[in-house]
């Protein structure tokens, strides 16, 4: 059975598959509160819920492209720390990037 946490108003706002610290409230997994949170997510379906996860996927891309940035221009890394597929992955990506944002704008680019 899933754990859930709810806001102030009573309302599920997190589903867990265990029990975690401040998460002790255990639910049927049939339960209509639970079905209810899951349309409204979009998580009803196994189909709806790759469909969230596909376009979380293409965010998340861009946010450890942009992370990789930060560390590089921060000295944390340097580019050559990275394994060499990794590297030359990110580097594909910085050109496309730069050939799209000359077409389109940054604000553009996924």
């Amino acid at each position: 059975m899933p754990y859930v946490i709810r806001d102030a108003a009573g309302k599920i706002c997190g589903i867990f598959e265990q029990a975690e610290v401040g998460v002790g409230e255990e639910i049927a997994a049939n339960d209509p509160e639970v079905t209810r949170f899951l349309v409204e997510q979009g998580l009803s379906t196994p189909d709806s819920a790759r469909q969230v996860l596909q376009s979380s996927d293409l965010k998340m891309i861009r946010l450890v492209d942009d992370l990789i940035d930060l560390m590089i221009e921060k000295d944390l890394i340097k580019f050559t720390d990275l394994p060499p597929a990794a590297g030359e992955k990110y580097l594909q990506r910085q050109v496309a990037r730069k050939r799209l944002q000359i077409v389109v704008g940054e604000h553009d680019i996924l």
